[in-house]
């Protein structure tokens, strides 16, 4: 047996990081000292404790470690895979927003015209540009809302346009106003000419009219039902490469990627924190009483502070945009089954919210799928 000294050494974590995955039940002890309350390892469970200190050296959130090491090999590495994938997409995003930044305020900071560059720079950029304007892409898209088999009303939203894809989902006795009046805010983003590199301020600013179109239709209910009233929103804008996308609440978006399914929003809500912290499972946090409790919304307070991200586009790229009546009541592995196989984005709307209604349909759900495409293949 290893003292809780000897162990932290050995597999390179902290003797709080030990005691706090004890807590956790993630890496409990072999053996607890019942006098002193020591606690001593088995060398069997170095190779899980520097799995572990591997997985938060990578970033990844306690709770998804604790899914990880419940894993097969096999299993284990599709998840890290899947992990990577959406670390790297939001990390390109970044970049590419730094990048941006860098090249705008250098500019800014010159007095004088930059010098023209060089002949050989210049056939390089040519040829770099010539090959990236090779290839134009496109969205093909298709949006279904459907009231389920149980609500008296739908208060879902869902649009998608040349530019512009939307889901809303309200909440409060004039919910469906809300949902509606926050996509409507986004419409004129459809026609809009966007800026070079500042599409997620464009983007910010509308969300910014989408908040106080949703407070209108709280002020105009009044009383009471003035604080009941709001929605969740999640969006996208197509620039033709990229998509920039807003998230406030638990409706979702997700990449479908080469096959695999990554979730590229985060649930602001209650029960999705204390998953974040660790002290709730993703079982546990499905069958949770408010697990519908939402931390962030569009409504008659004051306005969060949404999520805002670019996600760069490759042909063959299928996004899926929802509420949360699809992805509680449909499973993520029958979600992906169900966007991999349909032909068009049409189909796959179709076949998603008919899984909704045919497991219950206890909720409105809302469905935008959308495919990045080459320009004029069919």
């Amino acid at each position: 047996m290893l003292t809780i000294g000897a162990f932290a050494k050995a597999c390179r974590l902290s003797p709080k990081a030990l005691r706090l995955y004890d807590e956790l039940d993630l890496l409990r002890p072999a053996r607890v000292d019942p006098d002193t309350g020591y606690r001593y390892y088995a060398p069997e469970q170095l190779e899980r404790a520097r799995l572990v200190a591997w997985l938060r050296r990578l970033g990844m959130p306690l709770a998804r470690i604790r899914q990880v090491c419940a894993l097969d090999p096999g299993g284990a590495a599709r998840e890290i895979r899947a992990y990577w994938a959406r670390v790297e997409a939001e990390t390109t995003a970044r970049r590419d927003l730094a990048l941006f930044l860098v090249d705008h305020l250098s500019q800014s900071s010159q007095s004088s015209a930059p010098s023209p560059p060089s002949q050989s720079s210049q056939s390089s950029q040519s040829s770099q540009s010539s090959r990236k304007d090779t290839t134009m892409l496109e969205l093909r898209y298709s949006a279904l809302s459907d009231i389920g088999l149980v609500r008296d009303a739908n208060q879902d939203t869902a649009y998608a346009g040349a530019r512009v894809l939307a889901v809303a989902d309200g909440c409060g006795a004039g919910g469906a106003s809300a949902s509606t009046a926050a996509v409507e805010a986004l419409k004129f983003l459809d026609e809009e000419p966007l800026p070079a590199g500042g599409v997620l301020n464009v983007l910010e600013d509308a969300v910014q009219g989408a908040a106080q179109a949703v407070q209108d239709v709280a002020a105009a209910a009044g009383g009471s039902a003035r604080d009941e009233i709001g929605t969740t929103l999640t969006a996208a804008v197509w620039t033709g490469s990229q998509l920039a996308l807003v998230h406030i609440g638990d409706s979702r978006a997700y990449l479908l990627r080469d096959g695999e399914l990554f979730l590229i929003t985060h649930d602001h809500t209650v029960v999705q924190s204390l998953v974040d912290e660790g002290r709730l499972t993703p079982e546990e946090a499905v069958a949770h009483p408010q697990r519908a409790l939402l931390l962030k919304a569009l409504g008659g307070g004051p306005v969060p502070d949404p999520d805002l991200k670019l996600h760069d586009a490759r042909p063959g790229d299928r996004y899926l945009l929802c509420s949360d009546g699809l992805s509680t009541v449909v499973p993520t592995e029958e979600v992906r089954r169900l966007l991999a196989a349909a032909r068009v984005p049409e189909a796959a709307a179709r076949a998603l919210v008919d899984a909704a209604n045919a497991s219950g349909g206890p909720d409105n759900v809302s469905c935008v799928v959308a495919d990045v495409v080459e320009a004029g293949r069919r």
